[in-house]
C-alpha cells in the first residue's frame, strides 16, 4: 500500500497551492487518492507527484485547464502531442504579437512621426467577390484571415483573377462598440465563373462608390492606428469628414508576404466630395 501523503506535504512536493489542489480535485482534474468522509481532509500518493508537476509546467504555459486534460486523458502519445504542439503553436504566435507590440511602442516613443501625405480619390463602385459578417473586435484578427482566405480560394477553384488590390471596409461601430459588419471583398470582372457553392460565405457585391482621404501605411498591421490617427487629424482639420465605413486596401498584404516590413496597405477615409465642379 502507498503511503498517503497529506494535501499540505503534497502542496509543497509539487509547488501547487492547496487552493489549486482543491479546485483541481473540483473539477474533476487531479482527484485526491482517497478523501476522509469524517473530516474531508484529502490524501494523495507518492505516484500522483509526477502528474501534479506535469500539470504545474502546463499552467505556468498558460494552458487552459480543459486542454491540460486533453493531454492527461490522451489515449496515446500521439493524441497527446497534437494537444501539445496545438497549444505551443499558439504561445509562438502570442510571442510574436507580443514582439510586433513591443517594437511598435519602441518606435512610438523614440521616432517622430513622418509627415503624412494625403491624396484625395474618387473610388467608382467595384464588383467584388465578399464576406460580410458581424465581428467583434477581439475576433477581428482570426475572421480577417479565414474571410480572405476562402475568398482567395474559391477565386482560384473558378480560374477568376482579381482586378484589383483586395479590400475590407470598417464600420464605426467596430471601432466605438468593438463589434460591428465587416466587408472583406477582392475586386472581380467575370463574375459568371464564379460557382459560390451555399455552403461558402462568399457572394458577389458591388463595393458602393466614394469619395476618399487616402494615406499609405507602409510597414506591419501593428502600426496602422498612427495613420489612422494621422490621417483623421486632416480630415478633421479640414472638417472634410462623412459618415461611411473606413476602407482599407492592401496592395501587399500578409496573405502574400510573410515580412510584416514589406506590408503596404492604403487606409482611406470617407469624405465629401474631391471631384471638380462641372463647369457651368
Amino acid at each position: 500500500m502507498q503511503a498517503r501523503i497529506t494535501i499540505g506535504d503534497f502542496s509543497r512536493m509539487t509547488h501547487l497551492s492547496i487552493k489549486a489542489l482543491r479546485h483541481y480535485h473540483d473539477v474533476g482534474l487531479l482527484e485526491p487518492a482517497a478523501v476522509d468522509p469524517y473530516s474531508g481532509y484529502r490524501f494523495y500518493q507518492p505516484d500522483q507527484v509526477p502528474v501534479a508537476q506535469v500539470i504545474r509546467r502546463f499552467r505556468d504555459l498558460g494552458m487552459p485547464l480543459e486542454e491540460v486534460r486533453s493531454v492527461l486523458s490522451a489515449p496515446d502519445v500521439a493524441a497527446r502531442n497534437r494537444v501539445i504542439v496545438a497549444h505551443l503553436a499558439r504561445m509562438e504566435s502570442e510571442l510574436a504579437w507580443t514582439q510586433t507590440t513591443v517594437a511598435s511602442l519602441r518606435s512610438l516613443l523614440e521616432r517622430p512621426l513622418a509627415p503624412i501625405t494625403v491624396e484625395y480619390r474618387s473610388a467608382p463602385a467595384t464588383r467584388a467577390l465578399a464576406i460580410t459578417e458581424t465581428v467583434t473586435a477581439a475576433e477581428f484578427e482570426q475572421w480577417w484571415a479565414s474571410a480572405f482566405g476562402e475568398l482567395f480560394t474559391v477565386l482560384d477553384g473558378a480560374g477568376v483573377s482579381p482586378t484589383g488590390p483586395c479590400g475590407a471596409l470598417y464600420p464605426a461601430e467596430l471601432f466605438e462598440l468593438e463589434v460591428g459588419e465587416m466587408v472583406a471583398f477582392v475586386p472581380v470582372g467575370d463574375t459568371a465563373r464564379l460557382p459560390v457553392s451555399y455552403a461558402s460565405r462568399a457572394a458577389v457585391i458591388e463595393v458602393p462608390a466614394a469619395e476618399l482621404a487616402v494615406a499609405v501605411h507602409r510597414g506591419p498591421f501593428a502600426d496602422l492606428d498612427q495613420t489612422y490617427g494621422a490621417l483623421g487629424t486632416v480630415v478633421t482639420a479640414r472638417e472634410i469628414g462623412v459618415e461611411g465605413p473606413i476602407r482599407e486596401y492592401y496592395l501587399v498584404s500578409p496573405l502574400h508576404n510573410d515580412d510584416e516590413s514589406q506590408l503596404v496597405t492604403e487606409v482611406c477615409w470617407p469624405v465629401f466630395q474631391t471631384r471638380p465642379a462641372p463647369a457651368s
